[in-house]
């Protein structure tokens, strides 16, 4: 049921496919195709629940961008963007185009990357399954109807779960690859059934796009406060950027991707893509409403066959299990996805060592500094092999996602956080009390209570002390927090332990920052951490 076939469609993009072609299908035929062709079934609530398989997170081992005379200069080469030749690219999207060929169905979304639209993306996404173009068609930003018959794409996703890439033929490492070519401006994604892969493939096309306009692209999620006050919450999956900006008080803008232009922070997307593990409905009531609503897409939760019930403290499936939904589920979301520049940025890190305090405030030396750090834990399920938190350093908190040099995403944001004058917060949502293990984790209480006047300005106004290992300012009291968790030391049984643990925290920073010190500046390198 095409609602709108484009004038610009697959044979003037040259793709010949025997298939037919489901153009811009909306929820309800891409959810009664998805149970037809059995890709899933409906819980009692309404959601369209799927399994992902073997592939439960991304796979960020399987991801090559093409090298060649548009990427060689531009990409920041290394372990994070691994090279593919054009000869290798050439033949996967031979063998590509012939597997697509051989189905009888195929789905088609034309979608915008970017709800600014002076600084979108228009992006056609081709799937083998109905429930990937559901996915796709709810994440991204949807055009009118009106716009579809004229929609011409400037970048195309094909996503194949069931190709089987070749890794001698393709220069690849598995039968798995997502595969981008900038120059072609086309993306394979084969071998794979997890759907996130679409979206941070897209992710990655504006990171790549829009620095060039002087745009910053970030890993973050946004909200707006009563006296129109914009937040930014930069942070990996599990950091809490999700939860932590879907709250009551404050308007939505999105919950994982935004561009920072000269006159607003726009969502690059138009739903949300949310961790359902143990979400609890006292403290994310927002999100758990979504898991009853027709239209959300829940993958790898388990579900009853019979009564179907599902359980969201089952992990049976996949720790990462995930929902996505229309960002207007959420009932206080910005209509146009977009808000003024912001007042704070909010670093997230889930401290798997239990050193960092719950916030602290930084200058702008530091704030880059910290940018470019990225500290956090890898959180179970997120990415494949990942079973319990490990700590890490993913520089500008989306490594992964960042084809650029590191530098070029830090000094846009240093410029506008100067231009601006934004105060920057730290803020660990992971351990307190000892590491992963032996402490807890940050009771979300605490920090919605320390981010709230952190967001209403009444914590510049509190007393601080300078941490003895980091430097940043760390407010001694605050009212409605125990003032003991505002000490992370002190929280510990053995202080000693603390010490020893810090010192070794510290010197990870300072050993992963090595690679960025000949492109900083001097305040940049002094807001580094000293083990005290």
């Amino acid at each position: 049921m095409s609602i709108r076939v484009p004038d610009h469609g697959l044979d003037a993009q040259g793709f010949t496919a025997r298939a037919t072609i489901h153009w811009n299908m909306t929820t309800a035929p891409l959810i009664e195709a998805a149970v037809t062709r059995a890709e899933g079934i409906l819980s009692k609530d309404g959601p369209l629940v799927v399994a992902t398989g073997r592939h439960t997170g991304r796979s960020a081992n399987d991801k090559f961008i093409v090298r060649d005379a548009e990427t060689e200069n531009t990409v920041w080469w290394g372990k994070t963007n691994k090279g593919m030749t054009p000869e290798q690219f050439a033949a996967l999207k031979e063998d590509f185009l012939a597997h697509l060929g051989t189905k009888d169905t195929l789905f088609a979304q034309d979608l915008y990357g970017g709800s600014q639209p002076e600084h979108r993306v228009n992006v056609r996404v081709i799937t083998e399954f109905a429930w990937h173009n559901l996915f796709i068609r709810t994440l991204l930003v949807r055009p009118e109807e009106a716009a579809l018959k004229a929609f011409v794409p400037e970048f195309t996703i094909i996503d194949l779960p069931t190709f089987q890439a070749d890794p001698e033929r393709h220069g690849c490492r598995s039968e798995t690859v997502i595969a981008v070519n900038f120059t072609e401006k086309l993306i394979l994604i084969g071998g794979t059934r997890y759907a996130g892969e679409m979206k941070k493939s897209v992710f990655g096309i504006l990171n790549y796009k829009l620095p060039v306009d002087g745009i910053m692209p970030m890993h973050c999620s946004a909200n707006i406060g009563p006296n129109g006050d914009t937040a930014v919450f930069f942070g990996l999956s599990g950091t809490g950027k999700t939860t932590l900006s879907a709250d009551a008080s404050r308007t939505l803008i999105g919950d994982d991707e935004h561009g920072w232009s000269d006159t607003a922070v726009f969502n690059f997307e138009g739903g949300c893509y949310a961790k359902m593990i143990r979400l609890s409905p006292e403290a994310e009531p927002e999100i758990y409403a979504t898991t009853k609503r027709f239209g959300t897409v829940l993958e790898n939760v388990v579900i009853d066959p019979q009564t179907r019930e599902i359980d969201l403290d089952d992990d049976s499936l996949a720790e990462n299990s995930r929902g996505s939904y229309p960002i207007d589920f959420i009932p206080n979301a910005s209509e146009k996805n977009l808000g003024p520049v912001p007042k704070n940025i909010i670093f997230l890190t889930a401290d798997a060592y239990g050193v960092l305090p719950p916030i602290a405030k930084l200058t702008p030396d530091q704030a880059m500094y910290h940018f470019l750090s990225g500290y956090t834990a890898r959180v179970a399920g997120t990415e494949i092999g990942v079973t319990e938190p490990s700590a890490t350093f993913s520089t500008c908190f989306g490594a992964p996602f960042m084809p650029r040099h590191p530098t070029v995403y830090g000094n846009l944001l240093k410029e506008r956080i100067a231009k601006g004058g934004v105060d920057c917060w730290l803020v660990n949502t992971g351990w307190t009390g000892g590491s992963y293990g032996v402490g807890s984790r940050m009771p979300i209480k605490a920090t919605r209570a320390l981010l709230n006047a952190a967001l209403d300005g009444s914590l510049n106004d509190a007393e601080f002390r300078v941490d003895l290992n980091f430097g940043f300012k760390v407010p001694v009291a605050v009212p409605g927090v125990d003032t003991k968790i505002l000490d992370p030391r002190g929280t510990w049984p053995d202080a000693e332990a603390y010490d020893a643990t810090a010192r070794k925290l510290v010197q990870q920073f300072i050993d992963n920052f090595s690679q960025f010190e000949e492109h900083v500046d001097a305040g940049v390198l002094e807001a580094a951490p000293k083990a005290a």
